[in-house]
């Protein structure tokens, strides 16, 4: 069954290189061989595994899914490489790699320092992986698969972020279908609203995909400044914001259930980190920084505040040149992450929230030993078994950061660039800290740590537990 849903996934991804393939045929350029081969090797090998395997046993366990869920994205990555290597955008095949699990997790880390030399079918393939792996290659596979329908809520839980997965119908597949609805609309809507504004009908589709999926791959070598507009800006701010929501907030918004929307206790703290935090950067920008515009100090904030909070990674400005304490709070930014049920990385909001919550009953607690205090979230009492999950999680994460940052420091980094390789790689945010900030990127990493961070992306990506799982000896016995 594996074997099975793995090779009608690399058909599909073989299709969507077709795809790209085209896109290279209009302009007539050197990748358009490269990218028809790609999807051929996809497509056949796809293709064997699925008549190889058809006639499965069609059940998809626990076990399975966690497994299948996994096992995808590092298939995907192997396979969707191919286009760079083959055509010689990138020749290593260790930076290949890097940048197509970059791309699919929605990282947005790159190794390119010259982005407007690929060609279009190149760069069009690099944005549309992020798309793809914005919403979840999975969550695609049971909109367009209903034979996994059967089993589709094991592969579902294991791969959408957050402490509860959400279901918008009782039926998998038809939520994998509306998530994916809302996504191509919020997609379509960008790319005519950033065509409107200057950009090239290429650009705004590539910056479409990679917004919607807070992935942060550019065009651009220089990503969003490049443009100089206030209005692009603006547009990108708006719909990082709203990936960074939880798509079934996003959902009742559409079918104008508005006060449900508001009522979201998370959906109030994620506006609250984001206004709060821009307004006091750019009062710091204005004040203290060489801004002498109140309009572009806000742009400026909200931009970075935004970009980083959804794990999106554009830039407009090197924070890392901003007075020291907006980068610290740009750095500490990074642990926060989107909404859960978002395309965004990161530790999500509502664990964040959950976390201080729980830390404060606990002092009440203390003060009044004997009453029953339970920890409350959207008027509703929180089981102390997701409140135990909150807080393995969030351990177990900034474990994970240490012991990395430890890795990283054997290879000769300072503890900046250590630490924000580190939390840029598994929050899947892009720009980091020291030698891997926003004007940098990672091609000087040795390889030995692009494969340790691709690591570390695959980790963010599955929120840690589903991966970790694998190396349990307990989740291989019977």
């Amino acid at each position: 069954m594996i074997l099975l849903i793995m090779g009608l996934l690399l058909v599909v991804e073989g299709a969507f290189m077709l795809l790209s393939a085209f896109v290279a045929l209009i302009y007539g350029e050197y990748d358009v061989p490269y990218l028809f081969l790609s999807a051929l090797i996809c497509m056949v090998i796809g293709g064997l595994f699925s008549v190889t395997n058809y006639k499965a046993e069609r059940n998809i366990g626990k076990r399975e899914g966690y497994i299948i869920v996994s096992m995808v994205w590092v298939v995907f990555s192997f396979f969707g490489l191919l286009p760079f290597y083959l055509s010689g955008a990138i020749p290593s095949f260790t930076d290949a790699f890097f940048e197509t699990m970059s791309g699919f997790t929605t990282t947005g880390s790159t190794i390119l320092d010259d982005i407007e030399a690929l060609p279009h079918g190149i760069l069009f393939w690099r944005s549309l992986i992020q798309w793809l792996g914005g919403m979840g290659i999975i969550v695609f596979s049971l909109a367009i698969l209903p034979f996994l329908g059967v089993g589709g809520m094991q592969l579902y839980v294991a791969e959408v972020p957050g402490p509860v997965a959400e279901k918008l119908s009782p039926r998998i597949a038809d939520t994998a279908k509306r998530l994916w609805g809302i996504y191509v609309v919020y997609t379509a809507l960008e790319t005519l609203l950033l065509w409107a504004g200057g950009m090239t009908l290429f650009d705004a589709v590539c910056h479409s995909f990679t917004t919607m999926a807070t992935g942060g791959y550019s065009t651009k070598q220089a990503s969003i400044a490049f443009y100089d507009s206030a209005y692009i800006q603006y547009v990108i701010i708006t719909f990082m914001f709203v990936a960074g929501i939880n798509f079934t907030l996003s959902y009742s918004l559409l079918h104008g259930r508005v006060r449900k929307v508001f009522r979201d206790e998370e959906f109030r703290y994620y506006i609250g980190f984001v206004v709060v935090v821009s307004v006091f950067v750019a009062a710091v920008l204005y004040i203290v920084g060489d801004i002498n515009s109140v309009e572009r100090a806000i742009r400026d904030a909200l931009f970075q505040v935004v970009s980083v909070i959804t794990t999106t990674g554009f830039a407009t400005a090197d924070y890392l040149v901003w007075f020291p304490t907006l980068s610290i709070i740009m750095f500490m930014l990074m642990f926060i992450g989107g909404s859960a049920g978002s395309t965004g990385g990161g530790i999500k909001v509502v664990r964040i929230v959950l976390l201080l919550k729980n830390a404060y009953y606990e002092l009440k607690r203390l003060i009044h030993p004997n009453a029953v205090i339970p920890v409350r979230f959207n008027s509703k009492s929180v089981s102390p078994t997701v409140i135990t999950n909150v807080l393995a999680f969030i351990v177990i994460y900034m474990l994970i950061v240490g012991v990395s940052m430890v890795i990283m420091s054997f290879m000769g980094y300072d503890l900046n660039t250590s630490i924000g390789a580190v939390a840029t790689c598994i929050g899947n945010i892009g720009p980091g800290l020291g030698e891997v900030g926003p004007a940098a990127t990672f091609s000087q990493i040795p390889d030995f740590g692009k494969w340790f961070l691709s690591f570390l992306m695959l980790l963010g990506r599955l929120e840690i537990f589903t991966v970790v799982l694998l190396f349990s000896p307990y989740f291989w016995k019977n």
